[in-house]
């Protein structure tokens, strides 16, 4: 399962480790995604959604239904 957030389809970012001397080797800047289910009233189900934790912050703000219909209108859900 790839580290890509559901709703916002974030992922890695990639970069350096700089070490004192300036060495560098190449490093993940994972997501930071949690699993977590959804009451959906209108379908009367719950569902689970691998979120990152800005998309949870923007569910808790306008809700799950308008969450998802961002989402499906922006094609990260189908």
């Amino acid at each position: 399962m790839s580290r890509v957030c559901e709703l916002t389809g974030k992922k890695a970012m990639f970069g350096n480790n700089v070490s004192h001397a300036m060495n560098k080797t190449r490093r993940r800047f994972n997501a930071n995604l949690i699993k977590k289910r959804f009451y959906i009233p209108e379908e009367d189900r719950w569902v689970t959604l691998r979120v990152s934790t800005a998309a949870l912050k923007t569910i808790n703000r306008i809700g799950i239904s308008a969450a998802i219909k961002d989402a499906k209108k922006k094609g990260f859900l189908k």
